[in-house]
């Protein structure tokens, strides 16, 4: 008996399915397969299912965590990309946190919060 996982994915909700997933698009992540409300959504060998899914609080509450080799990269890309501006979403800045990570908020348009990271050295 084999009992090794493969992979997990969260289910990420989307209040609005279309607009999330052009911000998605727009964030350089793609979408090789999607229905009218399952998308499948990957960056590199990174992926989670968007779901067209909205009930009350539930995005505003749900969070995803995403470790990259450089969290400063990826700000930069974030915000060179222009999604705060066009999607109305904020973009924190990025902090060293006491958990050994440098991180920087980013929501997504149905308020899912994203923590962008990578591992910092530890003493």
């Amino acid at each position: 008996m084999n009992l090794a996982p493969v992979e997990i994915k969260a289910f990420v909700p989307a209040t609005a399915f279309d607009v999330s997933k052009q911000f998605y698009l727009d964030l350089g992540f793609e979408i090789p397969w999607s229905s009218d409300d399952l998308a499948y959504v990957r960056h590199g060998a990174t992926s989670f299912l968007l779901q067209a899914f909205d009930a009350p609080g539930f995005a505003g509450n749900f969070q995803m965590h995403l470790l990259v080799e450089n969290a400063d990269d990826w700000h930069a890309h974030v915000v060179s990309s222009g999604v705060a501006r066009r999607y109305g979403v904020r973009v924190g800045a990025p902090e060293d946190q006491p958990w050994a990570m440098r991180d920087f908020t980013l929501f997504d348009p149905s308020g899912v919060l994203w923590r962008i990271a990578h591992n910092l050295p530890r003493p």
